[in-house]
């Protein structure tokens, strides 16, 4: 399910977004969403983050540890990460 959004934009720049995704035969309403997705893609690393941590367990899984290993590395990880932030 899809639900609307209303977004103020300059008259000429509205134009422009009009006559730009005209020229590439899509609906200005579908370049939005599409600029929207690539934004949120290119921004929300989260997904990243969880695949990374998934991939890591599963190396040291198979390398034998156990998942209290697992625990104790991102714990140790994500203190140093943020000592390092300071």
């Amino acid at each position: 399910m899809t639900t609307q959004m209303i977004v103020r934009i300059d008259p000429k720049k509205r134009e422009q977004l009009t006559r730009l995704s005209r020229a590439e035969g899509k609906a200005t309403s579908e370049l939005v969403r599409e600029l929207i997705d690539n934004f949120i893609r290119e921004h929300d690393i989260s997904g990243y983050i969880d695949d990374l941590w998934q991939r890591t367990g599963s190396i040291m899984t198979k390398k034998g540890r156990s998942i209290k290993d697992i625990a104790r590395v991102i714990k140790e990880s994500r203190k140093a990460i943020g000592a390092n932030r300071r």
